[in-house]
């Protein structure tokens, strides 16, 4: 089973600074193919910009590791804007992509900052996600 899943840059930093760790391992299933990564210039970009900051100490060369691998197991999707009044509106493009994949499949946005998006069930931690993923898959 896959699940298709916009991945907060905060996950991603988090993965990237602590592999062994639950933003980690959904890290892990998108580079596995068990997560599809829905993916958009500008989230990438965003991706590129905040990793590349001097506090997380990571090389040109990983990052561009990291985004090319997300870009090969992920797809883009162009999302319709919405209106939506988010806390950082910068976490809008995550928001509208999610809710533009959802009018196909069953999509996630995964985020460690939860209190930033409406409450919707598919708005979920990567605690959750994985637990998702778990209690589907019976590992």
């Amino acid at each position: 089973m896959k699940y298709y899943a916009v991945i907060d840059t905060n996950v991603l930093v988090s993965a990237m600074i602590k592999w062994q760790s639950v933003p980690g391992s959904v890290l892990e299933f998108a580079l596995s193919g068990m997560i599809v990564p829905l993916l958009n210039t500008a989230i990438v970009d965003e991706y590129r910009e905040v990793l590349a900051r001097p506090k997380f100490g990571l090389t040109e060369d990983i990052i561009a590791d990291i985004i090319a691998s997300l870009e090969k197991s992920g797809f883009y999707v162009d999302a319709e804007e919405t209106e939506i009044d988010l806390p950082d509106p910068k976490d809008r493009i995550f928001y509208e992509v999610v809710m533009e994949e959802r009018k196909e499949e069953n999509a996630y946005l995964v985020t460690g900052n939860i209190k930033h998006f409406p409450n919707e069930p598919f708005i979920v931690t990567p605690r959750q996600m994985l637990d998702i993923i778990l209690e589907d898959t019976n590992f």
